[in-house]
């Protein structure tokens, strides 16, 4: 129901109690997800509705209740932490469970073998022995009060809190306010509640966990209150068998008698409280685990109680001379008598009245003194003439009929307003819109003061989608039925994430959506952790819970830079374009490398972007010079000018005559032969 529009999600009662969601909703009050701000934890608060918080009695109940129910602190209740008002709404604060109710379990996963359903029901016995030892009686006991934590604790919940308006129990009034099939009979014959009708109502749950059904059904409460009263819960072991259902598993007689001694109709031949029902779980388990699930007709015999004597019943007391007559508060005592007594009880026999004494006297006697008390005989109206005639007769007798004829009517009418008259049906209105529901609640003279919205994927929108009383329900002439009415699918635009930070868009999709995969790549235009698109175009109408995926920026991405030092210029420039590299050349004569090779770069290694810059430096060889024409020079001036072009000069003398003429005959390489700057030149003398 979290879906559902609450006025009260997103309020702070009292300024410390912030109000999250609605968890649920029940005849009496809503339960609420909530935070405590002063003490920073999760709590349950559960308000009063608004119309019954007006009322001074209830409010006066829900204040007593809370207060008997926040005495208990024991591990398998529910903790009452606080209560105040808010509003003019009355709201308890209590301690919010998360995991399921043993309802939602039973469904899932009955019948239990009698070790897991032993292990469950004794810490709700163990509840129901610290609330009756502080004498808190829970009076609702049933699967759906009951919480399993995900650690496996079980919570007993609603102490004090479970007589709630419209739901199916008797109590002295006649007003059905409980659930019929946890139903002790003693609550529809008008007693009072107390722990006996707690333990029958556990021992109806003990009877669901070991066998999966409830031990009485019918169409209706009412016929399901009078198999209650009326007929015995046979033993799980037998309705297993009727059932049909094939486990590897046996339910032990003692277990049997445990149900049958916690479900006796007779509250007086039934387990006393919850200590007593605690203790004889207890035995039962011992046993389970030592002999694996064998009958022990010893230990079923011992927890069997005893059932009680006919005497128990109060005999009917001999009408002495001076009681008085009754009066005004007659009624009130009768009432209060009979809420204390177990029905049906025992006839007893009323005695026969005694034989006249021999001295009475047989006719008229005298008239007795006014001072003297008057005789239970003595007519009431001892001056009344009543006639004989039989026309008379014939009168009275007519007269006598219309008056019995007409208390008769009067009575059948009365029954038929108490028991069948002042109720009616909540009708079936799924697939009406709001109009026409609310001429089916009127017609079956119910109210609809409230309509919620809640989205669905299956129900148009404006069409109802259930009830609260759901349809079929017995209920009383006025009741207030709350429409819930779809909103049709729910659907939320996808956001608008491309260019927002990672973050950002994260926090944005997890509002209505689930964040999905999110793929980083490299991008050259998109800085770092920034949205580049999102899996689900933007404005698309999309269901809640449904995931979206992004790809993110990682930045632009980094290159290795080649070496080429050595290499051709056009093969390396080849490369670094490849790389989406921007190449810029320089050119250098070099006598080492070669010409059109890299003579240098720069980066020479590491990583680079795209588009960054990468300098080349171009070898043009050697620095060339033409060797000049020194014929017919002398030596010193031939190597002078050869060495001023940096030439490297080696003189060799070429004639044997006897005395040396120094006079250049020529050079190797030839003059005018181009030659690399440093090459060496031989110079020929004569």
């Amino acid at each position: 129901m979290n879906s559902t529009f609450d006025p009260l999600v997103g309020q702070v009662l009292d300024d410390r109690y912030e109000i999250v969601a609605k968890v649920a909703r029940g005849g009496m009050a809503t339960v609420y997800r909530a935070r405590d701000r002063r003490l920073s934890r999760v709590v349950a608060v559960k308000v009063m509705r608004s119309d019954l918080g007006e009322d001074d009695e209830f409010a006066a109940k829900f204040d007593r209740e809370a207060r008997s129910a926040a005495v208990l602190s024991h591990p398998s209740v529910v903790s009452i932490f606080d209560q105040g008002s808010s509003q003019g709404q009355p709201y308890i604060v209590m301690e919010f469970i998360e995991g399921e109710t043993l309802r939602r379990m039973i469904s899932r996963d009955a019948p239990l073998p009698p070790a897991r359903a032993l292990e469950l029901f004794e810490q709700v016995a163990a509840a129901l022995a610290a609330a009756h030892e502080a004498g808190v009686v829970h009076r609702d006991i049933k699967p759906e009060n009951v919480m399993i934590t995900r650690r496996g604790q079980v919570k007993v919940a609603d102490f004090g809190l479970a007589r709630q308006v419209g739901s199916p129990q008797m109590t002295a009034t006649g007003i059905l306010v409980g659930t019929a099939s946890y139903l002790p009979p003693e609550l529809v014959t008008h007693a009072r509640p107390d722990g006996r009708s707690d333990v029958y109502s556990a021992g109806v749950v003990l009877f669901e966990l070991l066998t999966g059904k409830k031990p009485h059904t019918g169409e209706n409460n009412y016929q399901i209150a009078y198999r209650h009263v009326n007929v015995d819960i046979e033993r799980p072991s037998e309705r297993l068998a009727e059932i049909g259902h094939s486990a590897d598993w046996q339910i032990p007689d003692y277990l049997d008698t445990l149900v049958l001694a916690a479900t006796r109709r007779d509250p007086r031949a039934r387990i006393a409280d919850g200590r007593e029902l605690l203790n004889a779980v207890r035995r039962a388990r011992q046993e389970l685990a030592r002999t694996g699930g064998h009958d022990n007709p010893t230990l079923a015999a011992a927890l069997l109680p005893d059932s009680p004597s006919d005497n128990e019943t109060e005999p009917l007391r001999q009408r002495t001379a001076d009681r008085p007559r009754p009066s005004s508060d007659a009624k009130a005592t009768t009432v209060i008598h009979r809420e204390h007594q177990w029905r049906p009880q025992p006839r007893v026999e009323a005695r026969s009245p005694e034989p006249r004494s021999q001295e009475e006297p047989v006719g008229p006697q005298p008239t007795e003194s006014p001072s003297h008390p008057r005789s239970q005989r003595t007519p009431v109206f001892p001056n009344l003439h009543i006639s004989d005639d039989p026309v008379h007769r014939k009168r009275r007798g007519a007269a006598l009929i219309l008056v019995l004829l007409l208390v008769a009517g009067a009575i059948g009418v009365g029954s038929w307003w108490w028991l069948d008259g002042r109720f009616t049906t909540v009708p079936a209105m799924a697939t009406l819109n709001e109009t026409k529901a609310r001429e089916a609640a009127s017609a079956n003279a119910l109210d609809v003061p409230t309509v919620l919205e809640e989205y669905s994927e299956t129900v148009p929108s404006g069409v109802v989608i259930s009830t609260d009383p759901g349809a079929g329900e017995r209920v009383f002439r006025g009741t207030d039925v709350t429409l819930v009415l779809s909103k049709g699918p729910e659907r939320y635009p996808m956001p608008s994430v491309v260019g927002m930070d990672r973050e950002a868009a994260a926090q944005v999709i997890r509002e209505h959506f689930l964040l999905g995969t999110v793929t980083e790549v490299y991008s050259e235009t998109v800085p770092t952790d920034q949205v580049i698109s999102a899996t689900e175009e933007e404005g698309t109408k999309l269901k809640p819970e449904s995931s979206v995926g992004l790809t993110v920026s990682k930045g632009r991405e980094p290159i290795r830079i080649p070496d080429h030092v050595g290499g051709l210029v056009t093969k390396a420039t080849e490369e670094l374009k490849k790389l989406e590299l921007k190449v810029v050349f320089e050119e250098e004569h070099s006598a080492t490398v070669e010409a059109g090779r890299v003579i240098r770069q720069d980066p020479r290694t590491g990583t680079a972007f795209r588009g960054d810059t990468i300098t080349i430096v171009k070898s043009l060889g050697p620095v060339m010079v033409t060797i000049p024409d020194v014929l017919m020079l002398t030596t010193d001036e031939a190597t002078k000018k050869l060495e001023d072009l940096d030439l490297v000069v080696v003189v060799e003398r070429t004639s044997n005559f006897p005395i040396p003429l120094n006079i250049a005959s020529g050079t190797n390489p030839p003059k005018d032969t181009s030659v690399p700057v440093g090459s060496t030149v031989t110079l020929y003398v004569a």
